[in-house]
Formats: structure tokens, C-alpha cells, sequence
């Protein structure tokens, strides 16, 4: 940076404190990322520098030397000090605007980029989806659009010089990148920059290429840090991504057994890490304003209120006063209302030409003659009141509202009727014509004509024709309208008036003359009535302005319903006799040259255009040669308001200046709805120099300010005038918000306008009307300046020297963000500058903004070209966001490009805004690209909590005791203080239970197995099973030359041949595991399960059936794993009479029984032992737990391979006696109606089945409780449901459950569930005794902090969790902190450890691993009364909170609250979230979303969503997911994933497997639909 001369010599600077050498390097990143302008910089180094002056005087004062010669070139161009630069010469372009040389600067600097590549991780699409519609034939090259297009040349500029440098510090940000600084606040923060000059490599190449010794950790990019040294930040020593591409091996014992646990090594060569690594890159830049120090714990103050900016401009001019227009002159012949002129015409002029229509190709086909006007608008008028009801009962009355439905190019019909209107006294609403039922913004038209108690519509007979109709012929009834009478104007219909009638012509007073509609920003319509004064009083003022006289012709382009159309070409027309040529939208699309043609033909004098008109006349200006536009005095540009009309201006005189048009002669001017013309600039003089412009500062407009630009030309705005104030009219500006204060002089406010010419009220809206057409004026004091009332025009601007007005904007495309204030329309413009013109349509750009969490946020719609290719449009998206950024400071939210002609358009070809607005929050934009930059845009997010330092045990227990807290513990019913009288007690193991059953109830059926039928293929007597079991300890014995203590796989189909051979297994001494067979389908995914936990378990045979034993040894098989390698496998299909000689006893109950292997939902395969005693001890907590004896039955629906659905399912029948029903889950798939049918069948009182079971029933007989009362199934004899799960209970889906299947007798209070966990398979079961199963509510923001606190049903930010039925007997529970392993109060979140006589006693890993084992199963409390008891961490946080019901004890019942797996937790912010709360509001957003699922990836919030509609949905979810998320948990998504539906893996217990989805994401496993990288 040298060449600024401004670089002391190194040795000065080497002196220099490291701090404040740390701030120089920050003062000249910011200067050279554009963030200060240079004088800034000077003021705040010579500032830094001060103190050390004497040490670099030398330096200091060649500096300023150097500088001052520096600065003199670029200081000439703004040396004039007023504040509009004015004189310019006839046509050329004022130097000041170099419009030339902005649109090569930027030519050159997108060439410049063009060579780049890019660095933002382009989104991954699945190439079937988004096939474009081609545009529709009809639409002209490039236009299609009213939404006013042109004005990119004068952005261009701004542009190139943000990309250019961005360009230029690529290289000194990548290298700072590398090192990891943070330094502040950036200004074309959306994009990383391309990369260093010269080479190829992208950044992420760059990042995973360099190796360095400190590479720093991927930052936690949802936080900002705002480091006061750019370079010395601390870096910590892990890596995340491995610099040279190894994947980090596995450690021996690293985890419990983690052969499954991929989590940590993630190839990096994968595709998709690349790109989140290139985001991380990305969002490696700071955001703009860095945030404050600021967290205040558990307030309702969430949000980082933006401060305001110490340096941002304020008004420091004097406050305005009230500019008059002219006196409204006084013509003796000027008629007493509208309707005495056409009769004055009609009588004495008619055969002088009124208007003229053109058919399609631009051919004038009809004249309206000034007497036909007449005598047909007077038939109209006789016929609309007295010929259309009865003479006692006419159907329309003077002062009615009448509706007028007539398409633009037939204005013919059009005026007749609206002066047949008049003269009948009815109150013409001009409408647009309806195309189908459901037009965009139609309900709102239909509100509008139902609140003006509209029943009657006019129309032509041919436009009638074209409407819709329903199958009989009819019109249909659109939606959201009145049911209205239609009637036909066409001359043959109208009666003929006698010759006595004559019309009723009163002089013009405040009766309503006609209702024009407005769309409002939110999209609803309201009615704008105009008074008869009015009226005629505006046609005065605009036959004055625009110096009209009697008998010249004007050349109309505009909509002749509404607006400046009407007002020109259909009142001041008649008034002053003249002939309007009217140019209706259909023939401009067909030949964008008839309007310049007509003006010639007809030696026009005026002209009435939009800035389209012009640009469309320049496109097609080479296919007319000879054209002469001479005779022109006035170019009316409706839309000189807006910020781009000033270079189509330009261009279209620069263009034409050769074909006769004066420069004078271009008269923009502003109106609207309410305040009508506000202002026009009047005709000019020849030769008399032309107004100036304003060039404004755009960071200075943002907050309402005036400054002229004089640093940085690139964010600069430059507006024309719109002449001065209408003829007898009064204009003043005031505050935009709140109460009407009039502004100062240089100070942006809503232009207010007060004269007789505006409107009078909204139709039927009191409150809104007094706010706008009823405003007085306040000055600073807030006394009223006068008596007189203004109308707000909804025009920002304000009043420059010689009274001129300048307009920057409209209210309704004000979108204030973080404060500041940005118009639509300028950022429509920014991002036309852009070169557009092989991805969008130029007019077909919408901005709007919408508030997610607690500010605005821009989205940019633009229609995308059929043949723009992927790169094309993400390369345009990077660049608008990059220009929008550098221009206006602010950051886009979302930019969606959607297919060509998707949009809902106007009437007239422009967008509906409020309607796409609509549909982008309601998620059917259907978009074919976009890009979200929540991590820019979101600058309001709290400070990241930081973690308290770890409290001493005594603080915390003098806290919990100072605080009146409870410690958090509760406790089952006391074993030893049950009374029973059981023979089973004496027994110690379940094999001599079942060997006592056999002798005592031989012929006792234990099980009954169905089928999908619901039929029983098979049963089980005590001694049945006791024979088989001999059997299959036999054949180990045999065939299998077992020992005792060998493990032994089963593998067997649900049913009662797993039951034998468990059983089996404990005759012969072996230690039996069950595993889930292989999916024959589904080999490749389901066999490694099986293959690992043979291979963990370390098992000698394999028991299963001939079938499964085939399978396992198929070619299929051998494809997924190596088949050789199988232990041996015995088939149990047949098996020999012979018996073991004696049955194996364990020496002691201490010993192993069985193993019990599952797959946590992180991913990990874990076995635990379970030893005899335990078994026992769990048999006997759920017998007392759910009052289990030989006479009861029970069904179960569920898998019985591990937990407590095994318990369930093999061992407590056999200890407690009573009969089990076993319905294996997957028979549900054949016949869903199974489960519930067995239960009424059998009359079932307890019923334990899975959520996977649960949600099948809910999902597929949710529309047939019908049919299930016909087949009379009736659940009211269930006593307990019970879900077995090991996870937070569902409650949403356990309430639908009751609620759907109570129509058919199930009591709301059966529903519960259990709670179990790897180290104690059964903690709590509902059981049949006790209190109901307790919810509350509780805060999520501070769960979030670990803390519960319980709030009312329907609270904010409120989560409803249910108690996860009773502790068993004989079980405690304490709820701990999981760093400190200190108890913790009843108001804390923490982890719940158990202690009971069935806890497994402890894992079983290949690798023996002691410390793993003592920490999860016998550990200890830090301190507190229970620190002598030996505990074991169940994995799972969650709190206890005292009820107010009785338990059995008599004591008040303590209820457990299960809040969710620890391993899931996603630590964000500092803050701790449940994926479960995440993916329940994702789930919500929209109705497509079948399953989500989430997870975080070096910091990154990756969601999963799976599309169940069409895929054109799939870009919808993206910002849905990202408003949802950020609103209700604080969180900016990283990554959306959208895939098909199933993609999501889910365990048999129904539970979502997020790691292997995590993993399958990463190795690019997934097939996404959609990959979308958020900013």
C-alpha cells in the first residue's frame, strides 16, 4: 500500500507499540476494503499516531506532503461547492454524469472477474430437475415488463469499482485468511474475492493445499469477532480439516466401540466438504458491524439492538416551509364541471376528432368524434337509469357504484362509458379485466368492489366474450368479488333517450366523480375517490402546466384507466378539445416502435410515456429510419421519478436529438393515486439551459439525508427533477414515520401536497383516510402550521433550490433495514448495472423485504432466461450481491432467480410485487436458483454465551439451599418394603424359572404368535418351550462343541423360535445376543450390521432358521461381507429328540446371562451386559410396575433384539406367568389394522407397541376410525398403551394417537411411555398404578442455557415435554451436571444418572476399555449425600420437578423429565440445542417437508429436509428452513439439504440416525435434490 504515500519507514513503524501497529494494519484494511474514505483514514491514523509524534516527525510531514499532492487530481471534479450543479450545454451529457465512462469501467472490471473463478460454493442441483418453460412466444426481445427497466448505465460505475477492488486485495485476504485473523467490519462482505492473480487454483484448493503448522480451526462462523490484532489471535492447535488430506485414523478404544463412528474422519477429497470448506472461507469475513460484548441471560431481550452509528450523517438545515405553485389562472371559459365541456363539444364541435383506437399492428381503426362521444354517453346514461329495473324499482340510483371492465386496447368503449357515468351521476370504478378466476391481486379487487357495494359491471360485448365461464355458460364467480350484474355498452344495446330527457349537470362540488384503485405495499387494494371539484379543478391545473390548447394531439402510451392515462388523455382532453392517439400495452409488445410513429404521423405535440416506452422505442429504433419527433413540445415521462429515468432519458434524446426532438421538450413528472400530479416540469424555452441534477451520497439518502457526492462516485444517486409545484397547489415535506413534523431543508420526507386537485378519501376507510388525505402539518415545536390539509403522496423526495422537486422514491418500496433506509427501485437498479443480458429479463426484477427475526430482510426476485446456464446465473447472483452490497451497504437476504414467466404479473406486464412476496413466504415461488446470505444479512443476533467457570461444590450447594432448591433426585417404590407371596422369588435364574413352569403349569400357554392375518401360526406352552430349549442346548452341545460362557448369535425372524433358542442357550451355559436378521432386499445395508456385531461379540456359532442360513451364505451375501469367514452356523429347523444329560446353573447370579447390542442414534454399536441378576431384578421391577400374573395377557408390538423390547418380548412371561401376544412389527406393513384388532380380539388391558408402530397407525388409519367401527373394534378395554422408547417422549404424536382413536374408546389417559437408555434398559414404565403421566411447559431459551423454567400453555418460545412414565421400583435417579458430576437443583437441565439392581454391569467392547467402563457405570457424585452410591450415566439430560399428585407412597410424586440424548446435543452459540426442537419447527414450515433431520459440521447447522412434493418445490424449502430456524431457535443455517423422501435413516426404534446421515453427506453419498451453501 505504499503507493499512497502513506507508509512511515519500517524502522518508524517497528517502534511502534504491537497494539498500535495491530489498528494501522486494521485502518488500511479498511481503507483498502473501501469501509472509510480516505479522509477518515487520515484522522484516525494521525489520531493513533499522536501520542508518538515526536518519534516519527519526519515521517509524519512528508506524508502530508506526498498526500497533499495525492489528493489535488481526484479533489477537481467536486471542487464546485453548490449543491446541484447546473448549465449544461443543449443535448451532450454533462461531464459530471460520464455515463460512457462508468459503463467502461465496469465493462472492464466484470471482464476482470469474468477471468476469476469462482470462490462461493456454487450449490449442488440434481441435474433432472428445473427443466425451464420457454418463455412465452408473445414476449418481445428483452421487455415483457411495465416494472420501468432501464438505468443501468448509471450504476455502472459503482460496480466496477467494487469489483475492481475486490479484486485487488484478493491476495492479501487470502494470505490473511490463512492465518487466521478476524479482523472488523468489511464492505463487499458477501463474497470471498476471487483468488490470487495469475494462478487457478480456487480458495478451497488453496486452503486444503498450503500446509501450515497452525492451521486455524474452522471458525464458529455463527458468531462474529471483532479482535482488536488482525494477526496475533490465538489459534488453536486442532485441525479440522486436514492440511494434506489424510483422514485422522481411528484410536484404539477412542470411543465405546466406535467401528461405526465415522463422525471424526471425513475424507476431504469428498465433494462436499470442499464446498462447505469454501463457505467456511467465505464466511471467514467479518460481517459489517461487528457485534457488541452483549448477553443478558434469560431476558426477553434476545436481540442485539444495532447501535446507532456515531458517524452517520444528521440534518443540519434550517426547517422548510410550504412552496406555492403558481396562481391557478382565471379563463373566463373555462366550464363549471367536466361533463359541460363534452356537452359544449358534443353540441358545437362534432365533427372533430376525440380519440383514436389502433388494432393490433398499430393501424388507427376508429376515430371517436366529439359529437358521437356525446349522444352515445348520453344513451348510456338514459339506459343505465332508466332501462335496466322497473320504474318504481331502478336498479342503479345516482351516487351508485358502478364497476368498468374494459381491456386497454378498446379505449372507445372505455371513455363512453366513464362519461355515460357521469352524466347518469354513478360513480365509475375502473377495474382491470379478469383473465381467470384467479388472477394475481384479483381477491383484493374483488374486496375493493364488494366495500363499494359494487353489483353492477360495464363491459363491451367482446370483452364479455373473453371472460371465463363456467361449464353452462356463465361467468364465473371470481374469487374473493361480489356476485355482479354484467351489462353490455355496445351501442345496440342502449335505448335511445327521448327528446325531452336531458341529463342532470350540476357545477362541480365534492360529490364523488369516480373511484381509481391503488394496490397498497401489502397487496391490498383501496379505492381512491376523486370529487367532481377535484377533477375538474386537476384538468385546470394540468391544461395550465402543460399550456394545452384547443385542437392539438397527443400520443397516449399509458394505462387509460387510472393515472396520469386518465387524467391526460381522457379529462384534460375533452376539457381543451383536444385528440388524443391512444397506444394500448398490446400493440407497444407487438411494435415497440408505434408510439414514435404515431407522434410523427399525426405531428403530435405531446406525448405521455414511461421510461419503458423509451427504452422499448431505442431497441427498435433501426427498423425506422425517418421518423421525426420535430413536432413535439412535451415528452411527458410519467416515471421520472424514478432513479433510472434519468439515463433513459438521456439515451432516448441522445438517440433521437437527430429525428427532431428538443432537448426541452422532455418533461418528467410525479404523481400518485391519493395527491394525483404532485408535480411537472413545464415545457421549456429553446435554447434556455436545462434544470440541473442532483448527484446524492446513497449512504447519506439511507438515513433520510441530503449530501451531495463528492468521495465516491460509485454509491452515488443521480435524479432529475420533476419541475415545480402544480398551479394553485401548496407542497410541503414531512417525517415519512410518525407524526407529520415538517423536515429540514436538507432532509428526505413524504412529499405532502395540498390543493383542490387530490383525492378525497380511500372509499369506506375512515381511520386510514384521516392519516392521508387529512394530514396538517407540525413544525419542530408540533403546533399545526396552518389550517389547511395536505395529502401524503406516498413520493419520497424534497424540494431543491429554485423550488424544484426531486423525487428518490416511494414509500412502498422503502425497505428499512437495521435502521436505514433503501429503496427498491435503487437496488432494482444496482442489480440491472450488472450485466444481465444472458441471464434475466431487465424488467422483470422484484425487491421486496420481509422480517424475520426482528428486522428487515431484502430478497431479490428475477425471472431467469431459458438458456442461461448454471454458472451464468450463480456468477450474476455473486455480482449483484457483491454490487448491492458495496453500493447501498446493506446485504441481499435472498436472491431467487425462477423460471421465464413465472411470475405473477400486473395487468399491464409488470410484477406483482405484494403477490410474489406472497408466494415466496408461502414457499411456491418455485425458484430454479437462489442463494441465501443469512450469515451476512443477520447482524442482530445476540453475543455467543460464554460458559460460567466451574463452581466449587460447597457454592453449589449453598446455592441450591439459599435458593429454596431441591436437589434434582427422585425414586421408584423401595423393593424390600413390597409384600409378596411369590414362589418365583426363591428362584434366582430365569432358566429354573422356566424349568419350575414346565413341572408346576405344564400346559400354561406363555406365547401366542400371529400372523399378518391376525391368525396364530404358532403357541407355546411352559413346557413346550422348556422341551425346545432342551433341544437347542442339545444341538450346541452337538453340533456347535460349545463351552459355557460362549457367545452364541441369534438370528431369527420375530416369534417364538427366538424365544426357544434364547432359552436354549441359557440351558447349554452360553451367552446368547440377539441380532436383527438381514433385510433380503436390502443386503448391502443391513448385513454389515449384522457381520459387526458377529465379529464385536466375538460369537462361536450362529443359531438360525434353513432360510436365513442361505441368505447368509448367497452371492448376494458374499457381495456385501465375506462369507467365508461366518463361525459356525446351525439351523434349528429340525432339531434331534436328544437332550442334554444335565442344564446348566451359574455359579453365582453375578454372571453373564446375555448381551444386548444396539446402535445408538449417533451411530455407534454398543453390546452391554446384562448378569442373571439383573435380569431377574428387571423381570421383577416390571411385574410390580405393571401387576403381571399367570391370568393376564398382554400384546406386544414390537422388535425384540434389544432393550426393553426384548425384555418384553423373551423374558417376562416366562418369569411373571402371563400370556404374551406377539405381534411382530413388521406384519403391520401387510395389515395395518392388526395391532388394534388383536387388542379388541383378545380384550387386551396393557399393550406396549414402538412410535415407529405408533406413527403407522396414526399416518395410514387416520381417515379410517370409520371403517374400524364398522368392523367393531372398540379400545375401551385398554388400560395402559405404553410406547417403549429411548428418547424424549413424542408427544405431539401420542396426543393425535388418542385423539384420533378415541371415537373408538381409547381413554386419553392410556397413552404413556417408557424410558430406558444402553447402561439401564428400563428406568421408567407408566404402569398400571399410580398417578397419570404429568406435561408442562417449558422455556426453550433457557433449556438452552441447561436451565428449565416452566411457562403457561401457549407462551412464546414454548416447549411441551411429557413425564416419561413412573421410575420402576427399586430405581433412583439423580439429575447431574456432566462436567462438574455435581447434583444439581430441580430447576437445571442436566444428565440423569440411575442406580438400580438391573443396571447392565458394563460394555462389551473388543477393546476392554476400564476407564470408559467406570465412568459410565460405576461412578460417582462429586460431592453431596449421594456421593457414596455408585450411579450410572444414562447419556441422556433431562430434569425432575415435584408434582402435586400422590404417588403410591403416600409422598408427592416426583416426576422425570427426559429432554434428550447428550451425544445429539448441537452446542451453538455457546448454547446447547436438541436436534429434535430444530427439525419440529423445520418439519412446520411447509407441507412438502416429509422428514428433516439435522446436524453441525464444523460448526455449520446442516438441515436435511425430504421433499415429498414435486421437485420444483425442493428451492422453496431452502429460505423457509433458514427464516424458520432463525426465528425461533437464533440460529443462521449453514447448509439445506434438500433429497427424495426415505433418504433420512431411521432405526427399527424409529429414531433418526443423524451421524450416518452426517457421514453419507459428506462422502457425497446422499443424491441430493438440492444442495443450497447460505451465505
Amino acid at each position: 500500500m505504499a503507493e499512497r504515500g502513506l507508509e512511515p519507514s519500517p524502522a518508524a513503524v517497528a517502534a511502534l507499540p504491537a497494539e498500535v501497529r495491530a489498528q494501522l494494519a486494521e485502518l488500511e484494511l479498511e481503507l483498502s476494503e473501501g469501509d472509510i474514505t480516505q479522509k477518515g483514514y487520515e484522522k484516525k491514523r494521525s489520531k493513533l499516531l499522536s501520542p508518538y509524534i515526536p518519534q516519527i516527525q519526519g515521517i509524519d510531514s512528508t506524508v502530508q506532503k506526498e498526500h497533499k499532492n495525492q489528493s489535488t487530481p481526484s479533489a477537481a471534479p467536486t471542487s464546485t461547492p453548490s449543491k446541484y450543479h447546473r448549465g449544461r450545454s443543449g443535448g451532450a451529457r454533462d461531464e459530471r454524469y460520464r455515463s460512457d465512462i462508468h459503463t467502461e469501467a465496469v465493462q472492464a472490471a466484470l471482464a476482470k472477474h469474468k477471468e476469476q473463478k469462482m470462490a462461493l460454493p456454487m450449490p449442488t442441483k440434481r441435474r433432472s430437475t428445473f427443466v425451464q418453460s420457454p418463455a412465452d412466444a408473445c414476449t418481445p426481445p428483452d421487455t415483457s415488463s411495465a416494472s420501468e427497466d432501464e438505468g443501468s448505465l448509471r450504476r455502472q460505475a459503482a460496480l466496477s469499482a467494487a469489483l475492481q477492488q475486490s479484486l485487488q486485495n484478493a491476495e492479501s485476504w487470502i494470505n490473511r485468511s490463512i492465518q487466521g485473523s478476524s479482523t472488523s467490519s468489511s464492505a463487499s462482505s458477501t463474497l470471498s474475492h476471487g483468488e490470487v492473480k495469475g494462478t487457478t487454483v480456487s480458495l478451497a484448493d488453496v486452503f486444503a493445499s498450503t500446509r501450515i503448522e497452525n492451521f486455524s480451526a474452522p471458525p464458529d462462523v455463527t458468531t462474529t469477532t471483532s479482535s482488536s490484532s488482525s494477526s496475533s489471535s490465538i489459534r488453536p492447535a486442532n485441525i479440522d480439516l486436514p492440511p494434506s488430506g489424510i483422514v485422522k485414523g481411528m484410536h484404539k478404544g477412542s470411543n465405546r466401540s466406535s467401528l461405526m463412528d465415522t463422525a471424526d474422519g471425513v475424507p476431504v477429497n469428498s465433494r462436499v466438504s470442499t464446498k462447505i470448506q469454501q463457505l467456511l472461507n467465505t464466511l471467514k469475513r467479518p460481517k459489517r458491524p461487528p457485534l457488541k460484548e452483549y448477553f443478558v441471560d434469560d431476558s426477553e431481550e434476545i436481540v442485539e439492538v444495532p447501535q446507532p452509528d456515531p458517524n452517520q450523517p444528521k440534518p443540519e438545515g434550517r426547517q422548510m416551509t410550504p412552496v406555492k405553485g403558481e396562481p391557478l389562472g382565471v379563463i373566463c371559459n373555462w366550464p363549471p364541471a367536466l361533463e359541460s365541456a363534452l356537452q359544449r363539444w358534443g353540441t358545437t364541435q362534432a365533427k372533430c376528432p376525440c380519440l383514436t383506437a389502433l388494432d393490433v399492428t398499430g393501424k388507427p381503426v376508429y376515430t371517436l368524434t366529439y359529437g358521437k362521444l356525446w349522444s352515445r354517453s348520453l344513451k348510456l346514461a338514459y339506459t343505465l337509469l332508466n332501462k335496466l329495473g322497473t320504474k318504481n324499482e331502478p336498479v342503479l340510483k345516482p351516487g351508485d357504484r358502478v364497476a368498468l371492465v374494459y381491456p386497454n386496447n378498446d379505449p372507445v368503449m372505455f371513455m363512453v362509458a366513464f362519461y355515460g357515468c357521469l352524466l347518469a351521476e354513478v360513480i365509475p370504478v375502473p377495474i382491470e379485466v379478469p383473465l381467470t378466476r384467479k388472477d394475481a391481486g384479483g381477491q383484493q379487487i374483488g374486496f375493493l368492489l364488494g366495500s363499494c357495494g359494487v353489483t353492477l359491471a360495464l363491459t363491451s360485448e367482446v370483452c364479455l366474450k373473453g371472460l371465463p365461464k363456467t361449464q353452462n355458460g356463465e361467468i364465473v364467480q371470481f374469487k374473493g368479488w361480489p356476485r355482479l350484474k354484467w351489462v353490455v355498452t355496445d351501442s345496440k344495446y342502449l335505448s335511445k333517450s327521448p327528446k325531452d330527457w336531458q341529463p342532470h349537470i350540476s357545477p362541480a362540488s365534492i360529490e364523488p366523480a369516480y373511484i381509481e384503485y391503488k394496490t397498497s405495499k401489502e397487496g391490498s387494494v383501496m379505492g381512491v375517490t376523486v370529487s367532481r371539484i377535484a377533477m375538474l379543478s386537476h384538468c385546470q391545473a394540468l391544461s395550465q402546466a402543460c399550456n394545452y390548447s384547443e385542437g392539438e394531439t397527443i400520443v397516449n402510451v399509458l394505462d387509460i384507466k387510472k393515472d396520469a392515462g386518465l387524467w391526460h388523455g381522457i379529462f384534460a382532453n375533452v376539457m381543451n378539445k383536444m385528440h388524443t392517439v391512444s397506444v394500448p400495452y398490446s400493440v407497444m409488445k407487438t411494435c415497440p416502435l408505434s408510439w414514435v410513429q404515431r407522434v410523427h404521423t399525426h405531428k403530435a405535440k405531446v406525448a405521455l410515456v414511461k421510461c419503458r416506452d423509451l427504452h422499448w422505442a431505442m431497441m427498435a429504433h433501426r427498423d425506422q429510419r425517418d421518423v421525426s419527433l420535430s413536432s413535439l413540445r412535451m415528452l411527458i415521462v410519467t416515471d421520472g421519478a424514478n432513479p433510472w429515468s434519468v439515463s433513459s432519458c438521456d439515451a432516448f434524446l441522445s438517440l433521437f436529438q437527430s429525428h427532431g426532438l428538443k432537448p426541452e421538450a422532455i418533461c418528467p413528472c410525479a404523481t400518485s393515486p391519493e395527491a394525483m400530479t404532485v408535480a411537472i416540469r413545464r415545457p421549456g424555452v429553446p435554447g434556455a439551459p436545462l434544470p440541473g441534477r442532483a448527484i446524492l451520497s446513497m449512504n447519506g439518502l439511507s438515513y433520510g439525508v441530503i449530501r451531495v457526492n463528492t468521495e465516491d462516485k460509485n454509491s452515488a444517486l443521480t435524479v432529475q427533477d420533476v419541475g415545480h409545484v402544480m398551479p394553485g397547489g401548496m407542497m410541503c415535506i414531512v417525517k415519512p414515520d410518525g407524526p407529520p413534523h415538517l423536515c429540514k431543508t436538507d432532509e428526505i420526507g413524504e412529499i405532502c401536497v395540498s390543493s383542490r386537485t387530490g383525492g378525497m378519501m380511500y372509499f369506506g376507510l375512515a381511520g386510514v383516510t384521516k392519516n392521508t388525505f387529512e394530514v396538517i402539518p407540525t413544525n419542530a415545536a408540533g403546533s399545526p402550521i396552518g389550517e389547511v390539509p395536505f395529502v401524503r403522496s406516498g413520493l419520497l423526495g424534497f424540494v431543491g433550490p429554485g423550488s424544484l422537486v426531486f423525487v428518490v422514491g416511494k414509500m412502498d418500496g422503502l425497505q428499512i433495514v437495521s435502521g436505514r433506509r433503501h429503496n427498491a427501485d435503487d437496488i432494482v437498479a444496482t442489480g440491472l448495472a450488472v450485466e444481465s443480458i444472458k441471464t434475466v429479463y431487465r424488467g422483470r426484477i422484484a425487491v421486496f423485504s420481509v422480517s424475520v427475526f426482528y428486522d428487515e430482510r431484502i430478497v431479490v426476485v428475477a425471472e431467469q432466461r431459458p438458456d442461461a446456464s448454471e454458472e451464468d446465473s450463480f456468477q450474476w447472483m455473486s455480482r449483484v450481491l457483491q454490487a448491492i452490497d458495496s453500493i447501498h451497504q446493506v446485504g441481499v437476504y435472498c436472491l431467487a432467480l425462477v423460471p421465464a414467466n413465472t411470475l405473477p404479473k400486473t395487468p399491464l406486464g409488470g410484477i406483482h410485487i405484494s403477490q410474489t412476496k406472497q408466494h415466496f413466504l408461502e414457499g411456491s415461488l418455485h425458484p430454479c436458483n437462489i442463494l441465501m446470505c443469512p450469515h451476512t444479512c443477520v447482524t442482530n443476533l445476540p453475543k455467543p454465551r460464554q460458559k460460567q467457570p466451574v463452581v466449587g461444590p460447597a457454592s453449589v450447594m449453598v446455592g441450591n439451599l439459599v435458593a429454596g432448591k431441591r436437589i434434582a433426585q427422585a425414586a421408584g417404590r423401595d423393593l424390600g418394603q413390597i409384600e409378596e407371596n411369590d414362589l418365583v422369588r426363591k428362584h434366582q435364574f430365569l432358566a429354573e424359572v422356566l424349568q419350575w413352569r414346565a413341572q408346576a403349569t405344564p400346559d400354561h400357554i406363555l406365547f401366542l404368535l400371529l400372523n399378518a392375518k391376525g391368525t396364530t401360526v404358532c403357541t407355546a406352552s411352559c413346557l413346550q418351550l422348556h422341551k425346545r430349549a432342551e433341544r437347542i442346548a442339545g444341538i450346541l452341545y452337538d453340533k456347535g462343541h460349545l463351552n459355557a460362557g460362549d457367545n452364541v448369535v441369534l438370528l431369527y425372524p420375530p416369534g417364538i423360535e427366538l424365544i426357544a433358542a434364547f432359552y436354549g442357550c441359557l440351558y447349554a451355559g452360553c451367552i446368547p445376543v440377539t441380532v436383527r436378521p438381514p433385510h433380503a432386499q436390502n443386503l448391502t445395508a443391513t448385513l454389515p450390521t449384522v457381520r459387526m456385531i458377529v465379529d464385536v461379540s466375538k460369537a462361536a456359532c450362529i443359531l438360525t432358521t434353513q432360510t436365513l442360513m442361505r441368505l447368509l451364505k448367497s452371492r448376494e451375501a458374499a457381495a456385501a461381507v465375506d462369507v467365508k469367514t461366518w463361525p459356525t452356523i446351525i439351523d434349528t429347523d429340525d432339531l434331534p429328540r436328544k437332550r442334554l444329560p444335565q442344564l446348566y446353573k451359574p455359579p453365582t447370579p453375578e454372571m453373564l446371562a446375555y448381551l444386548d447390542f444396539s446402535v445408538s442414534t449417533t451411530g455407534m454399536l454398543t453390546g452391554v451386559k446384562m448378569s442373571h441378576s439383573a435380569v431377574n431384578a428387571l423381570c421383577r421391577a416390571i411385574k410390580l410396575q405393571c401387576e403381571l400374573y399367570s391370568s393376564r395377557q398382554i400384546a406386544i408390538c414390537l422388535d425384540p433384539y434389544c432393550g426393553l423390547g426384548f425384555a418384553l418380548w423373551c423374558l417376562c412371561s416366562v418369569y411373571s406367568g402371563h400370556q404374551s401376544v406377539l405381534i411382530p412389527p413388521m406384519e403391520l406393513e401387510n395389515n395395518l389394522f392388526l395391532w388394534l384388532s388383536t387388542v379388541n380380539q383378545y380384550k387386551i388391558r396393557d399393550t406396549f407397541c414402538s412410535y415407529s408402530v405408533m406413527e403407522l397407525c396414526t399416518k395410514g388409519l387416520g381417515n379410517q376410525v370409520e371403517v374400524l367401527k364398522a368392523r367393531g373394534i372398540n379400545l375401551s378395554c385398554v388400560r395402559t398403551c405404553v410406547v417403549v422408547a429411548e428418547e424424549r417422549p413424542r408427544v405431539t404424536l401420542q396426543h393425535s394417537f388418542s385423539k384420533l382413536f378415541k371415537d373408538i374408546g381409547l381413554s386419553p389417559r392410556a397413552v404413556s411411555t417408557t424410558f430406558g437408555s444402553r447402561v439401564n434398559v428400563a428406568i421408567c414404565l407408566q404402569g398400571t398404578s399410580g398417578p397419570d403421566p404429568t406435561t408442562v411447559y417449558v422455556d426453550l431459551k433457557s433449556l438452552r442455557h441447561d436451565r428449565v423454567r416452566l411457562v403457561e400453555r401457549g407462551a412464546p418460545q414454548s416447549l411441551l415435554l411429557s413425564e416419561s412414565g413412573k421410575i420402576l421400583p427399586g430405581v433412583k435417579v439423580v439429575i447431574v451436571n456432566p462436567e462438574t458430576k455435581g447434583p444439581v437443583g430441580d430447576s437445571h437441565l442436566g444428565e440423569v444418572w440411575v442406580n438400580s439392581p438391573h443396571t447392565a454391569s458394563g460394555y462389551y467392547t473388543i477393546y476392554d476399555n476400564e476407564t470408559l467402563q467406570a465412568d459410565h457405570f460405576n461412578t460417582r457424585l462429586s460431592f453431596g449425600d449421594a456421593a457414596q452410591t455408585l450411579w450410572a450415566r444414562t447419556g441422556y439430560l433431562g430434569f425432575v420437578r415435584r408434582t402435586e399428585l400422590t404417588a403410591a407412597t403416600g409422598e408427592r410424586h416426583d416426576a422425570l423429565y427426559v429432554v434428550g440424548a447428550l451425544d445429539e446435543t448441537l452446542e451453538l452459540r455457546g448454547l446447547r440445542y436438541h436436534p429434535t426442537d430444530i427439525e419440529t419447527s423445520v418439519s412446520r414450515t411447509h407441507r412438502s417437508i416429509a422428514e428433516c433431520a439435522v446436524f453441525t459440521w464444523t460448526n455449520l447447522l446442516v438441515v436435511v429436509v425430504e421433499l415429498c412434493g414435486c421437485e420444483q418445490e425442493a428451492l422453496d424449502l431452502v429460505p423457509l428452513v433458514t427464516n424458520v430456524v432463525l426465528e425461533e431457535h437464533y440460529l443462521i443455517v449453514g447448509v439445506v439439504v434438500v433429497v427424495d423422501p426415505g433418504v433420512i435413516p431411521i432405526n427399527s426404534r424409529g429414531e433418526k440416525q443423524r451421524m450416518h446421515l452426517r457421514d453419507s453427506f459428506l462422502a457425497d453419498q446422499l443424491d441430493p435434490i438440492y444442495v443450497a451453501y447460505n451465505m
